[in-house]
């Protein structure tokens, strides 16, 4: 079944709203404090797998993973999920979070860049060069200087988050191809393998303290699980479906942009004349690759 084509509008909306949830993520990591960062993780995916599954549930469907349903919820949980989570973990002790915001905000030029050769109808035209170039510019912008000049740590921490961008873009070009399964059940999927393997990772290496840190941030944790992830991942996977996955992956320029403003609103931090000039830029490049026309065919 082929889906529909979503107009502009509604492609730019998802974007937003999706972005907005995703975004809030940052927020509810900051308020939890100094929860490991395996139990951050553990508990999110934990509480989005089972918030999915009580929605099947209460449709009259089984949650647990059909035959043919197998080896895109293990790819999706290793290549959108654990994978990249453990990656970046691993990367910000070495690097900063500048330069790995930066290095991660390749993502969108890899996925346009294997989409071009994975897709006829996601060839690269001049329109959707220019928005990915143009919301990479408006993330240096809004990142700034500094997270190119300071490259302490060494290759492997840049290695790393390079890593993480790729893992990501091959998964978002991946879920394209998943015909069979409905995007809630791939969001339903990818979550329950990232929440067996970070529980597990919890387990090896957290152990006694992790119910301690989970109770006493139980709220946020809750809230990081069902608004930041388990809704967001779920209309991700619609629009890569229905927009394709270089739309799709303008949402990693267009996090940082809601979570400055919501460190502005929430937090009481300030915004620079940079930090509003870099997400003015991203906000035309995502604009530019939203309203691109689908390649033509032929």
């Amino acid at each position: 079944m082929i889906a529909a084509q979503p107009s502009n509008g509604v492609v730019i909306a998802r974007l937003l709203i999706c972005s907005l949830l995703w975004a809030s993520g940052f927020l509810f990591m900051k308020l939890a404090g100094t929860v490991h960062p395996f139990v951050t993780a553990a508990s999110r995916a934990s509480v989005a797998a089972v918030a999915l599954a009580a929605w099947f549930l209460l449709r009259g469907q089984n949650p647990l993973p059909r035959r043919d349903e197998a080896a895109p919820w293990l790819l999706l949980g290793t290549l959108n999920g654990w994978l990249p989570n453990v990656l970046t973990a691993y990367a910000l002790s070495q690097i900063t979070a500048g330069l790995s915001a930066m290095i991660q905000a390749s993502g969108p030029l890899m996925v346009a860049v294997l989409a071009h050769f994975a897709f006829v109808d996601e060839r690269l035209t001049g329109r959707r060069v220019l928005g990915v170039a143009v919301g990479f510019v408006g993330m240096a912008v809004l990142v700034g200087p500094a997270a190119f000049l300071d490259v302490s740590g060494g290759a492997l921490g840049v290695l790393a988050m390079v890593a993480v961008s790729f893992s990501y873009a091959v998964g978002n070009i991946y879920a394209k191809t998943v015909r069979h399964v409905e995007p809630a059940r791939m969001a339903l999927g990818q979550q329950s393998i990232s929440a067996l393997a970070s529980v597990t990772l919890t387990l090896l290496f957290v152990r006694a303290e992790a119910p301690g840190q989970i109770a006493a941030n139980l709220p946020v944790l809750a809230a990081l699980g069902l608004v930041a992830t388990a809704v967001p991942i779920t209309i991700f996977m619609t629009l890569i479906r229905t927009a394709g996955p270089t739309k799709a992956a303008m949402i990693g320029y267009l996090l940082p942009v809601w979570a400055t403003l919501m460190a502005v609103v929430v937090l009481g931090e300030t915004v620079s004349p940079r930090d509003v000039a870099g997400a003015a830029i991203i906000l035309l490049g995502v604009w530019i690759v939203s309203t691109a026309p689908k390649a033509e065919v032929g």
